[in-house]
Formats: structure tokens, C-alpha cells, sequence
């Protein structure tokens, strides 16, 4: 744990806070002046949070572990679809063909015991394609007509996307409404979709013509964007090696569906201190260069930048980090090492970003470095509730 969130946690422990605490959301807040607030203990003798923290935190090292069976390296692209899969977001991979973009999602939802789907994306892709539509089917018995909804690949709990930019914009917005509402419509009725419900979209960055980008609009849907980068040297070297094997390794179930269920309702209980939501809160935005809190080379490079959206983004993917590496409470590292994924397709750049070789990763780490440099804001600790209760 950082020495930041040590340190409040023995000033809050020192204000005679019971061992064990209470993070459900409905908690009810206790009367001004009191901090005798339980967390992770219930009076029934049921399992405590910090004992499913424990629990969650051995399950990724597992499925981590699986997965490295059939995938060489990406640790951090891993973990960051397990993030944004947690955190119940949706999230954008960008890479060149060949770097293992769909055995990634595919292999991470058989750790899960989710069903799994995928689209191939084509310029020929029609909106029932995806949703499904709906049939004339006769009544064999009565003679009657009716017409009923057959589900399109839409309705699993994984959908990979795959090249999603390839299909025209009339399919992808029919994908929008299923990423945003969790349902689709067909013949003016809603059809609810399975429950957790993903889409892990993959694009190639290199090959453009005949693509249709995605808007502004439905790339904020994505939780997280992530990079898929070239393997070194060493695990190029065991990608040759593992291919040319006999048989191809298999991941196994490690999560159920309860399990996961269970997971991700911890994760939206994790505490985030008002000191981080302030740093996520003034990193997104200095992102806007119409803020006057924007420093010199975000006034230069970004036309548009990141909304309220991507700090809701950031400090729940944080809250997801923080579980998995088994932390108590949300840290500045988990906001920092989040913060590429979750701003890089939310700025709008100028053309002089380009003109002097700037990349979105490259101004969203320059603004790191100065946002995180700046001194620290001082935390509330007006007893644990005050600083934990978000």
C-alpha cells in the first residue's frame, strides 16, 4: 500500500475505528461526530469484504496464470481487459494484426465460465446482423401467423468485435445501444441482454482505407482503450516455440458465475478517498483547453478533451486495480497507471499534434508528470466515514 493511503489509514484507525469496516453502498452514514463504522463484517457471520478482496485477488493471480499458458507476455494488456471487464465497462483494443488480440478475449472468458460470441465486421454488415430480428412463424396447431424475435450473436455475455470499424455507421450504432443500454430493439420491442454483458472491440491502427472510425461519441462508451504493442525479443522467441507444439494448451474455468457476480458488486464497494476522486477530477480536467486549470501543451495540441464520463472511468477502473492487487482502498498508482487507457481515445487532437509528432499518450503522460508533481491536495480525515464514504 502507498505510504499516502498508510498513513490515513493509521490517523483513521487512531481515531478508535473498529478493525473491521463496512463498504456497502447502502450503508446509512452514522450521526455527525461518530466513525464507529464496520466494514466487511456482517452480522449474520457471512464471508467479509476484505475476505472476498483476499478471494478476488488469488482468483487473477489464477486466471493470470492461465492465461499465460496459451498467451507469451501482455501482462499489462491482460490485466487491463480483466480491469475493464470488472469494472462491467467495455474496452477497445488497437493493435496490429497477428499479436493474439482475439485468443486474449476468448481465453479470458473461459477463465470466467461467461458465454462467449464474436462478429466479424464487414462494410456488408446489416444492424439484424447483430441485434437478430424478427421472423413469420406459423402456429402449426392454429394456423396462425405471428412474428418472433430470433437473438443475433449479440445476446452473450463476451462479444468480440472484431475490426469493429470496418462495418458502416448504421451497425455501429446498432452496437452502441446494446454497449450503452444493455438492450437491443426490433420491431418496437426491447429485448434485454445477458447480464454481465461485454464488448471487446479490436481495431488495427495501420490499415484505413475502406474503415469507417468510430465517432467521438461511441469511443467514450469504451471504458478503456488498449494498446496491443509488438512482444520483445524473448517472448517472440516463445511464441515460435509454443506454436510449433503437438497440441495447443487450454485455459481452464476459474471463476463461476456467482463468483463473478460477487466480484464485481466488491468492486463497487471499494472506498476511494475525496484526495484521489480530487486528482482524477483536475487530471481530467486540465484535459480540456478550455478550463483554466490547462497547461501550455494542452492548449497547443487538444481541440476537445476528456469529459465527466472519463472521470467515472477512471476512478472505477482505479477501484478494479485496487481489488485485484488486493488493496483495501483505491491509490494514486492505481489512478496513474489507468490513465492512458482511459483518456487516450477521449482527447480530441489538433492538427499541430500531429505536426510535431505528438500522440495522445504522449500529452496524456506529460500532463501525468505535472498534475502528479504539483503538491498534493490534503485529505478530509474528518474520521473514516468522511473519507471513505464514496
Amino acid at each position: 500500500m502507498p505510504e499516502d493511503d498508510s498513513r490515513l489509514f493509521e490517523e483513521s484507525l487512531n481515531r478508535g475505528v473498529p478493525e473491521k469496516f463496512d463498504l456497502e453502498e447502502n450503508a446509512s452514514e452514522p450521526e455527525q461526530g461518530s466513525s464507529n463504522v464496520e466494514l466487511g463484517s456482517d452480522s449474520d457471520g457471512s464471508e467479509s469484504d476484505i475476505e472476498c478482496l483476499r478471494r478476488l485477488s488469488q482468483a487473477w493471480q489464477r486466471i493470470r496464470h492461465e492465461l499465460n499458458q496459451v498467451i507469451v507476455g501482455q501482462n499489462e494488456v491482460l490485466e487491463e481487459l480483466f480491469v475493464a471487464m470488472l469494472s462491467s465497462g467495455h474496452a477497445l483494443l488497437v493493435g496490429v494484426p497477428g499479436l493474439a488480440k482475439t485468443l486474449m478475449v476468448r481465453s479470458l472468458a473461459q477463465t470466467l465460465d461467461l458465454t462467449f460470441g464474436r462478429i466479424q465486421f464487414t462494410p456488408d454488415l446489416m444492424p439484424a446482423d447483430i441485434t437478430g430480428t424478427e421472423v413469420l412463424q406459423e402456429d402449426r396447431q392454429t394456423g396462425q401467423r405471428l412474428f418472433q424475435f430470433r437473438p443475433g450473436p449479440v445476446f452473450v455475455n463476451v462479444l468480440l468485435a472484431d475490426e469493429i470499424n470496418r462495418t458502416p455507421p448504421k451497425t455501429q450504432a446498432a452496437l452502441l445501444e446494446a454497449m450503452q443500454e444493455r438492450q437491443v430493439t426490433a420491431g418496437g420491442q426491447r429485448h434485454v441482454l445477458p447480464n454481465p454483458f461485454f464488448v471487446l472491440a479490436t481495431q488495427n491502427p495501420i490499415e484505413q482505407e475502406g474503415t469507417y472510425p468510430l465517432p467521438e461519441a461511441q469511443l467514450d462508451r469504451f471504458l478503456l482503450q488498449i494498446r496491443v504493442d509488438y512482444p520483445d525479443a524473448e517472448e517472440e522467441f516463445e511464441i515460435l516455440r509454443q506454436t510449433n507444439r503437438a497440441e495447443p494448451r487450454q485455459v481452464s474455468q476459474v471463476i463461476s458465475a456467482s463468483e463473478w457476480s460477487e466480484f464485481q458488486g466488491l468492486v463497487r464497494r471499494i472506498p476511494v478517498a475525496d484526495y484521489v476522486l480530487e486528482y482524477a477530477m483536475r487530471l481530467c480536467r486540465a484535459t480540456r483547453p478550455q478550463d483554466a486549470s490547462a497547461p501550455e501543451q494542452i492548449r497547443k495540441y487538444v481541440q476537445w478533451g476528456a469529459g465527466p464520463r472519463a472521470g467515472q472511468a477512471l476512478v472505477m477502473a482505479a477501484k478494479a486495480r485496487a481489488a485485484i492487487h488486493g488493496q483495501p482502498v483505491v491509490g494514486l498508482e492505481d489512478l496513474r497507471a489507468l490513465a492512458p487507457a482511459v483518456l487516450r481515445h477521449r482527447l480530441l487532437l489538433r492538427y499541430t499534434a500531429e505536426a510535431d509528432s505528438k500522440s495522445a499518450d504522449d500529452i496524456v503522460i506529460e500532463l501525468l508528470d505535472q498534475i502528479f508533481s504539483e503538491k498534493e491536495p490534503q485529505p478530509a480525515v474528518g474520521g473514516l466515514w468522511n473519507v471513505f464514504k464514496r
